[in-house]
């Protein structure tokens, strides 16, 4: 992989700063260097903020002189996905429909990271709403992977994963409706986590599928993503949605595996639907944790096979309505209109300029779906199989801590490889059912693989109930020691 020398923790990074060692200013300077020299080979980033940056990063500076507490973070660079909001520079969701569209306000997970001392260096790029598993359906081309850039990143937060694992910061956030944080992590070689739904305020994420979208970080090591959702986590009263559950300190315990340590593995998912090299690897992984004293049990998830079925109903459905919003009069491209045009036109056209293939294709099947005549015979029966498949989980829970297995099937693929859309919805076979249950999963480096003559990165997925994030970090911790 052709990269930068890696950047430090987070807490190595905070702590410089505390002590003086280096500035915030330099190191943000560093990162926005690492962006510019990179970007034009990896189009990770949309939009680079870099006066904004680093005037954040010179007022971090006379803070710190001051002697004065700027938060867990101080001065650590992040990269935002181009699908949550902020009021510095544009927000454009991947689409021409909402090119040069400035947020009136910020997210309340980038508010809570600025409060802690981060320093957003800019939007990353992703597929158009986060509708893509490859981060090739983007208004703004496609992003292209720092192991190998003739392969994708994975998606839709492949920017976000890309700015990682290349080394253009150590931070970023995204959004995970299917596995859009889960699977660029393991694509690209780092960490990636979905929290459980209600654990992160979506306020100021530009919504896709309401019941299913969550905001989530990616990073360097297991200990950084930890820190980064202890601060991010909590209740917000601008989202009804966000849960009033008591946040952990995820780094306290860290460094303790659970005791016992019982991992669930579920014969669905070593199935001949992986890259054989896949399979191979995890299975390696899971006998190291038998070793370490882990009681591996076998598990059945019979209703695995139904996941991908039930979230590409329930998810475009949502998409269909939550992307109505988008029609040329309130706020978006607006297209022009001639002689005789009546607002239909307007809408029509607007949609049509504005939204790409990929968009246009879920939402025309999430307004089937939901259309007179098919509602009870798709949705409704989507949202049966969506409880029998929390059940399912449910029962899976009471016998182990977390459930493991690969998180993609496959290793990175080339550019252009997946055109046929039914192979790549396939990618989110193993993460689909996380949004779907509304628990928490992470996606840990498990190791490389060799493909087509490159060694490319897989990622080791581990789910936990509702709520779990610490014992999921303690157990991906224990993953992330074994080697």
């Amino acid at each position: 992989m052709s990269t930068d020398a890696p950047i430090a923790s987070l807490a190595d990074v905070a702590d410089a700063h505390r002590r003086g060692a280096t500035t915030v200013e330099a190191t943000v300077r560093s990162c926005l260097e690492r962006v510019d020299r990179r970007n034009d080979e990896l189009n990770s980033f949309r939009e680079v903020h870099h006066a904004e940056a680093l005037a954040a990063a010179s007022t971090l500076d006379e803070r710190l002189a001051r002697g004065d507490d700027v938060g867990p973070l101080a001065g650590v660079p992040v990269a935002v996905k181009d699908n949550i909001v902020t009021r510095a520079g544009t927000t454009c969701c991947g689409s021409r429909i909402l090119e040069g569209y400035r947020s009136p306000f910020t997210a309340t997970a980038v508010e809570r990271l600025a409060a802690a001392g981060a320093i957003v260096i800019g939007k990353t790029n992703c597929d158009e709403f986060a509708m893509g598993s490859s981060s090739e359906h983007c208004a703004y081309g496609p992003v292209r992977n720092p192991w190998d850039p003739a392969r994708v990143p994975g998606g839709s937060s492949g920017g976000s994963a890309a700015a990682v694992a290349g080394g253009q910061c150590p931070a970023a956030l995204g959004s995970d409706t299917g596995g859009s944080v889960r699977q660029p992590a393991a694509l690209c070689g780092v960490v990636g986590v979905k929290p459980s739904y209600g654990r992160v305020s979506r306020w100021g994420l530009v919504a896709f599928g309401s019941s299913l979208d969550q905001i989530g970080p990616f990073a360097a090591s297991v200990a950084d993503a930890a820190r980064l959702l202890g601060v991010m986590a909590g209740p917000d009263e601008r989202d009804s949605t966000c849960a009033d559950v008591p946040v952990p300190d995820y780094l306290a315990r860290l460094e303790t595996p659970p005791d016992p340590l019982r991992i669930g593995v579920p014969r669905q998912y070593l199935g001949d639907g992986n890259d054989p090299a896949v399979s191979e690897l995890i299975a390696g992984k899971i006998q190291l944790l038998r070793e370490a004293g882990a009681t591996i049990i076998d598990i059945d998830l019979p209703l695995t096979t139904h996941g991908i079925a039930t979230y590409y109903v329930i998810a475009p459905a949502e998409a269909s309505s939550n992307l109505a919003r988008f029609d040329g009069i309130r706020y978006g491209r607006r297209a022009k209109t001639g002689p005789g045009d009546d607002l239909f036109d307007l809408y029509a056209r607007s949609r049509a300029e504005g939204f790409g293939p990929e968009v246009k294709r879920r939402i025309m099947l999430g307004t089937y779906v939901l259309s007179a005549g098919y509602y009870d015979a798709y949705y409704v029966r989507a949202l049966k199989v969506r409880r029998l498949i929390k059940n399912e989980l449910d029962g899976a829970f009471a016998h182990c801590d977390a459930i493991l297995g690969p998180t993609s099937p496959v290793p990175a693929f080339p550019l252009g490889e997946r055109a046929d859309p039914l192979t790549m919805y396939r990618c989110d076979v193993y993460t689909a059912i996380t949004n779907i249950a509304g628990i928490c999963g992470i996606s840990v480096p498990a190791g490389t693989i060799e493909t087509d003559g490159r060694r490319l990165p897989v990622g080791l997925h581990l789910q936990c109930p509702a709520f779990a994030e610490e014992t999921m970090f303690r157990i991906a911790r224990v993953c992330e020691q074994l080697g």
